[in-house]
């Protein structure tokens, strides 16, 4: 069996967690958490869009793109 080694922040959320005593206290946990990766994500788009990797025509071509997995009729 392989031994797990936290990290820093992984042993800041043990801590945290240890503290939540309600299921609304773990929802207010998980907003904020959520909260925190989307300004993170904001930050980088507006980052990208600063510097020209992304614009407009990214925008379109994105959009009109086909990801999805093909599968076999």
């Amino acid at each position: 069996m392989e031994r797990t080694v936290f990290n820093k922040a992984q042993l800041e959320m043990l801590d945290i967690m240890a503290n939540i005593r309600s299921d609304e206290e773990l929802d207010a946990l998980k907003h904020a958490v959520s909260e925190f990766y989307a300004r993170r994500a904001d930050e980088e788009m507006e980052k990208l869009w600063q510097s020209g990797q992304w614009n407009e025509q990214t925008l379109k071509e994105l959009g009109n793109a086909h990801y999805r997995t093909p599968y076999k009729q």
